[in-house]
């Protein structure tokens, strides 16, 4: 089946071939969380971002292979209730950003900063900090050769807006301010989003809603 980015918890993953990489998305727990498993076709080596919940389901995603580790795109729960386990029973190293780790209760033993590249095999994802959803939320962007870019985006960019800032007009601000200056001033239409819930998108989509997102506050 070709790839259309829509999961359901206790649903098939979807897989993408993607030059480099084989991408596989999956819903897990209460709050439908995604999570992604990037394998580099080169080498093998696995990645994991967002050990958000049912430990069980990702580490079938594994196939029996190594994972390298685990990157968590920002410090709330429902990002990380399976990281301990999922730790525990491959060894993998855990990544996210230097403002976000003190609260993530797994200890962070590859700290993240803006501008960072994080390797999967022969690949590399792009780390971009943007503050207001969490003072330390990332994306991760992977710049697929001879495609677009493939831009991981936790809960700081969904379709239709960016993420929730708990009423804080100055997080929303530095959140939208982040999102339109670090993403949609740097990367073109045709990138792809892969969010912490629900469907993926592009940025041409939402694009055209940049000024009504600023204009309603949220």
């Amino acid at each position: 089946m070709a790839y259309d980015g829509n999961v359901k918890v206790g649903g098939a993953p979807a897989v993408r071939e993607l030059a480099g990489l084989t991408l596989t998305k999956v819903s897990v727990g209460r709050m439908d969380n995604n999570a992604y498993l990037l394998r580099c076709r080169e080498t093998g080596e696995q990645v994991l971002i967002d050990a958000a919940a049912d430990a069980g389901t990702l580490i079938d995603l594994l196939g029996g292979a190594p994972l390298a580790r685990v990157i968590t795109t920002h410090r709330h729960g429902d990002h990380w209730q399976a990281l301990a386990e999922i730790v525990q029973r491959t060894g993998a190293a855990t990544a996210a950003h230097v403002d976000d780790a003190p609260g993530i209760k797994v200890p962070t033993t590859e700290p993240l900063h803006d501008g960072d590249e994080v390797r999967v095999g022969s690949c590399a994802l792009t780390v971009t900090h943007l503050a207001g959803h969490t003072p330390g939320s990332v994306a991760l962007c992977y710049h697929e050769p001879g495609g677009r870019p493939h831009l991981f985006t936790g809960d700081s960019l969904f379709p239709g807006g960016v993420g929730n800032t708990h009423g804080s007009k100055k997080d929303f601000t530095r959140l939208i301010d982040d999102v339109e200056h670090k993403l949609f001033d740097r990367l073109p239409d045709e990138t792809w989003v892969y969010p912490g819930h629900g469907a993926d998108t592009t940025l041409g989509a939402e694009r055209p809603h940049l000024p009504e997102w600023r204009a309603r506050g949220w």
